[in-house]
């Protein structure tokens, strides 16, 4: 489990512990004894971080959440990966072929 240091509370770090995941959280300033995080995982964190700000930017319905089902809603994600993959793809293939 990925999260920032606002997810650093002892709570929260037993319910992870609790349903088997491993807390990849790093501890606030304020903590007297601080925990281990594993720091090269976490900053895989960004990437995921920087894609759903793509998302967001790119698919209004998306940040708005016009969907009211959980199942229509990540079906919407699903599709605007899809597409975000789709542009991705055709542009470093264009890059590739055209050198």
């Amino acid at each position: 489990m990925l999260a920032d240091k606002a997810y650093d509370a002892d709570w929260i770090r037993e319910m992870i512990r609790e349903q088997g995941a491993i807390a990849v959280i790093p501890s606030k300033s304020n903590r007297k004894l601080p925990k281990d995080f594993d720091a090269e995982l976490y900053k895989e964190r960004n990437k995921i971080e920087r894609f759903f700000g793509r998302l967001k930017a790119s698919f209004r319905r998306i940040a708005t959440r016009y969907e009211k089902t959980s199942r229509n809603f990540l079906a919407m994600i699903k599709l605007a990966s899809v597409r975000l993959w789709i542009e991705f793809y055709e542009s470093a293939a264009m890059k590739y072929y055209s050198e």
